[in-house]
């Protein structure tokens, strides 16, 4: 089982930590949301750039005190700001966003729902590649060796995550066909003997299921990927789908993801402020170093 790294805004010091890795370990809340003066909700598979964007965002006003922020997938913090409430286990948790982040289609939700007034163009990504085990051992090449049947391949839910579920199926339908195979076996939306689905949270379940043996390869953004490498990196390599490990360039068919942001409501005290921020020439940086480029002119 891979240990996390800890992730969160801290301004108190040194904090007891309790948890019990197989049942009671919450990874993506992170903060005190009862003393929260800002609160930001995002799409999950950027938390490593979110992160360190909001501490320096905090370091420029000391004065914000408590940053609160989730990264899950859109569709529970979705539930949370729509029904004021979200059940995690036997926990509730019950806050309202200043900020949101989420793929544009999402966020047009919100506007229509009278949540958001409207949204801007924040960051893309570099598309996707394969995360394998460290020093590759299927010897997995392209897109098209995952229709080996010694290969087994890592794929988010269907249901739960469905934009980078349907962005992974079709970059490889179309990168595998075109170099000769057949992809016959990516219809099933359900687990096979030839693909493991995630259940709810693929950003984390991915590396999970790869070290733990269960699959052979994961389909997985390219900055994701980047991540693993970086915190686990005796556990994982990644396979480009264009361009190089260092280098990315997605190849046609690859497809590159969106993530847009905007106010929920006035913003509260610090919202606007955060939200100005975010679009920035520092925040651009930051997410450069992290494998996604920003869309807006800093």
């Amino acid at each position: 089982m891979l240990t996390w790294p800890d992730e969160g805004i801290f301004s108190q010091g040194t904090l007891e930590t309790w948890s019990q890795p197989e049942s009671n370990l919450v990874l993506d809340f992170h903060g005190d949301p009862l003393n929260a003066d800002l609160v930001v909700f995002s799409d999950g598979n950027h938390h490593m750039a979110l992160e360190p964007s909001l501490q320096a965002f905090k370091e420029l006003h000391p004065q914000v005190g408590e940053i609160f922020y989730a990264t899950t997938p859109p569709g529970p913090i979705l539930n949370l700001l729509q029904n004021g409430r979200l059940r995690i286990g036997n926990f509730i948790l019950s806050v309202a966003p200043h900020v949101f982040l989420s793929p544009p289609h999402v966020l047009d939700k919100l506007v229509s729902q009278g949540h958001m007034a409207d949204h801007r163009p924040f960051v893309r990504n570099r598309g996707s590649v394969l995360l394998v085990g460290k020093g590759n051992p299927k010897k997995i090449l392209g897109a098209g060796d995952l229709a080996r049947e010694d290969v087994r391949l890592f794929l988010s839910n269907p249901v739960t995550e469905t934009v980078s579920y349907r962005g992974y199926v079709d970059t490889l339908k179309a990168l595998g066909t075109r170099a000769g195979s057949d992809m016959a076996f990516l219809e099933t939306r359900v687990s096979t003997a030839k693909i493991y689905f995630g259940q709810s949270v693929h950003h984390r379940e991915a590396p999970e299921s790869v070290v733990s043996g269960i699959v052979d390869a994961a389909m997985v953004y390219y900055h994701l990927a980047l991540r693993y490498m970086r915190i686990f990196p005796e556990d994982f390599d990644l396979i480009p789908l264009g361009g190089t490990v260092n280098v990315p360039d997605p190849e046609p068919g690859n497809v590159v993801g969106f993530t847009h942001a905007g106010l929920i409501g006035d913003g509260g005290p610090w919202g606007r402020r955060c939200l100005d921020f975010l679009f920035s020439s520092p925040v651009a940086d930051i997410y450069a170093q992290h494998g996604l480029d920003a869309m807006f002119s800093a």
